[in-house]
């Protein structure tokens, strides 16, 4: 069995800062890409940003030159360090990632999400 595990949301003003982690857990052999979507309310869910295993990353528009996304194999977490959030980035923020667990299937995951706030 394997789970993504988010944390790091909470409330901030406009202009501030939060870093979300996602923690990837059980039965893993490898891990691909692996992505940042959110939601926001009435909203589809968005795609974020993205980074390959060899480290490649690719950010959407509206949140380029503001997000970086980045990753520690060595402890399987993901990471999303935001700055100057903007109130229309309030939303809950998904982790998602393309595992290969230790039976040698690879199914795509997702985590409950963690809500990111922020006040203008």
């Amino acid at each position: 069995q394997v789970q993504l595990v988010e944390s790091g949301g909470g409330l901030v003003q406009s202009g501030g800062s939060l870093r979300l982690s996602c923690v990837a857990s059980g039965s893993i052999f490898s891990i691909n890409t692996m992505g940042w979507y959110r939601q926001a309310p009435g909203k589809q869910r968005e795609w974020i940003a993205a980074i390959t295993r060899g480290g490649g990353t690719n950010e959407a528009d509206s949140v380029k030159d503001r997000f970086t996304i980045s990753r520690d194999d060595r402890k399987n977490t993901l990471y999303l360090q935001m700055n100057k959030l903007k109130p229309e980035d309030t939303a809950v923020y998904f982790c998602n990632a393309d595992i290969w667990d230790t039976a040698r299937s690879l199914r795509d995951y997702w985590g409950p999400g963690t809500q990111v706030t922020v006040s203008s």
